[in-house]
């Protein structure tokens, strides 16, 4: 039996959904791997030590800074590149 438009819309929304999440862990991981290897030191304790703390809160903190900063860049250079194409496509009249 085909499956209608409305059901392949639907497992496509899923797919792109479970996609979204699945980036969004890998990032994550990445995140707390990074941070976790960059200030945890003592293994000695099982209580968090405030510089630790401080450290993976200030890794976090830049890690979203830089994240949020490229996805600006990202955004504004993709906005360049739409009005460059509109542009060609008006000048070509294509």
């Amino acid at each position: 039996m085909a499956k209608s438009p409305e059901n392949i819309a639907i497992d496509q929304l899923d797919k792109d959904q479970m996609k979204t999440f699945s980036d969004f862990l890998m990032s994550y991981n990445r995140l707390s791997e990074m941070c976790f290897t960059d200030c945890v030191r003592d293994f000695t304790s099982r209580d968090v030590k405030e510089n630790e703390e401080k450290c993976s809160l200030n890794c976090m903190e830049k890690y979203l800074k830089m994240n949020q900063r490229v996805s600006q860049r990202f955004q504004e250079f993709q906005m360049i590149a739409n009005e460059n194409a509109l542009a060609m496509v008006k000048k070509t009249g294509k």
